[in-house]
């Protein structure tokens, strides 16, 4: 076991462009099976058998089924009866391959491998999200337990650990964990109530609480609550980005009933609503620029605040 991890260790640390390849490739794989879970899972279906076929029943040869390639090869066709296989498909293999890249980069090994799997549940959840409406409990209960567990097996997560004793870190990390899990579902259940006295309708889904919980359970309370407020901007200017392609293709920027795509209509003329955008995929994606960009400034920030409050309560 020695010797493999000292292989291991010598080729990522030696040849990072090759490690660093080899984890893309692997991450794309990922991605391939996430497609699978993606669709499958809200249709209640078995992500394990069958495997995997085309829309018309035929089963995919092994060759076409080779990420970001295969698509690419055949031209966005399926090889047994010429339908159009969706970009969406490629597009999950790269993003995961590419997540898995810089999560790498970004933390050491154990961790990278903690948050490549804590990606992988953001990623499904995210476009799961986006197609159905609701984000299923296995990712948001399942990545509350799964943060959980993982911050007591991983000190590092929470930055405990550092007395030396592993039981102490240990418990100190996931106290962390459920701080966070709890702070996060709290704050943006306040939110979503308060939102929805003032607006007299649902603003956001209970499954976006319980996603909060898994996204603490991994991230801090610090992680979660940049996700929530980071979120909102990823969100807004999403909406503001798609709001203006349709004025630029001369289509009105609140769609009719029935306007399809990736908008929902309620149908409540009256009320003059538009389409509903998914706060999930907002979500996650915040707490993916928490780990890879603003971790480490956002959580001196409050640490600062902290500091100030600390001092003006002395006066």
């Amino acid at each position: 076991m020695s010797e493999f991890l000292d292989t291991f260790t010598f080729i990522r640390l030696e040849f990072p462009l090759i490690w660093l390849s080899f984890v893309f490739v692997f991450g794309a794989c990922v991605g391939s099976f996430l497609n699978v879970v993606i669709f499958r899972i809200p249709a209640g279906r078995s992500v394990v058998k069958p495997r995997s076929h085309c829309a018309c029943g035929v089963p995919i040869a092994w060759y076409d089924n080779i990420p970001i390639l295969s698509w690419m090869a055949l031209r966005a066709r399926a090889r047994c009866c010429g339908q159009a296989v969706s970009v969406r498909y490629p597009v999950v293999e790269a993003l995961t391959g590419i997540l898995f890249v810089l999560l790498w980069m970004r933390f050491e090994p154990l961790l990278a491998v903690v948050y490549c799997m804590y990606v992988s549940g953001l990623v499904a959840a995210a476009f799961i999200d986006w197609d159905t409406m609701e984000i299923p409990d296995r990712f948001s209960i399942g990545g509350f337990l799964i943060g959980v567990g993982l911050s007591l097996a991983v000190p590092s997560m929470h930055g405990a650990g550092g007395s030396g004793f592993f039981m102490v870190g240990a418990l100190q990390s996931g106290f962390l964990s459920l701080q966070g899990a709890f702070i996060g579902s709290g704050l943006i259940l306040w939110i979503a109530l308060i939102a929805e006295i003032v607006l007299r309708k649902e603003a956001m889904g209970f499954g976006d609480v319980k996603l909060m919980g898994a996204i603490g359970a991994f991230c801090g309370w610090q992680g979660a609550v940049f996700s929530l407020f980071g979120g909102a901007v990823v969100g807004t200017a999403f909406v503001g980005v798609y709001a203006l392609g349709r004025v630029m293709r001369g289509q009105p920027v609140r769609p009719p009933e029935g306007d399809g795509g990736t908008s929902q209509s309620s149908g409540d003329e009256e009320e003059g609503e538009g389409w509903q955008i998914p706060f999930g995929p907002a979500l996650a994606a915040g707490s993916v620029l928490y780990l890879l960009i603003f971790q480490p400034i956002f959580d001196e920030y409050l640490l600062e605040i902290q500091e100030l409050l600390e001092m003006l309560a002395h006066f």
